[in-house]
């Protein structure tokens, strides 16, 4: 398998790896993984369960057995559509407790790496490029201003009908970027050998250009 070619995109919460990993996918006509999306049905799935999403044994089991499937643009959760529902702001902010969970992250590991199929995969989160594909062909970290990922999360949630304010997203960003940077396994950081780049001034289809530029460059 390390002959199929993984781009890593890394960044930190509403930076933009989701629609620009889309973009360099399609472009590229690879697989797409979004890794956060596993660790929202796992916060679905224990709540679904009833279990305390801070007890790491009871998630880290409900991770290992997670009858979830992608088809196309779908996601269930056994055989019920949660599409939306995993992008809510409170499974988002669950999500982001059950990563810090080292056995959790143990959990998901192989099954992540089993996304990696020709003709390749572009791989997006917080440690595709130094846990996940530590070979990976390109590593990018994606990243904006604080300011810059609020407002476009406040986009996001006002276009699904969502209520929020900046002042309460802002907050909300700035402790989800504490905790995953802080957390024992798989921190969020810019791992070695990975390329930076800021999108406070760009436009996702202006990332995953740059990005895929970056990709034909290194393989020819």
């Amino acid at each position: 398998m390390r002959t199929v070619p993984v781009i890593a995109i890394d960044g930190p919460s509403a930076s933009g790896k989701g629609t620009v990993g889309q973009l360099v996918a399609g472009t590229l006509g690879f697989h797409h993984l979004d890794s956060g999306s596993l660790y929202r049905l796992v916060a679905l799935g224990a709540a679904n369960r009833g279990i305390d999403i801070r007890d790491e044994a009871a998630v880290a089991a409900v991770a290992a057995r997670l009858p979830a499937r992608f088809e196309g643009d779908e996601i269930f959760l056994e055989d019920r559509r949660v599409t939306d529902a995993i992008r809510t702001e409170e499974c988002s902010a669950a999500a982001s407790v059950v990563a810090a969970l080292p056995g959790v992250r143990q959990a998901l590991l192989q099954r992540q790496r089993e996304f990696r199929r020709r003709p390749g995969l572009v791989a997006e989160g917080r440690d595709m490029g130094s846990v996940v594909f530590p070979d990976a062909d390109l590593k990018v970290f994606l990243t904006a201003s604080l300011e810059a990922r609020a407002e476009r999360r406040h986009k996001q949630l006002k276009e699904k009908g969502i209520a929020a304010t900046l002042p309460t997203l802002l907050q909300d960003l700035r402790e989800r970027d504490a905790r995953d940077a802080s957390r024992s396994v798989a921190p969020l950081r810019q791992s070695p050998g990975a390329r930076l780049l800021d999108t406070s001034a760009m436009s996702a289809a202006q990332a995953a250009t740059r990005i895929v530029d970056w990709y034909r460059g290194a393989n020819g």
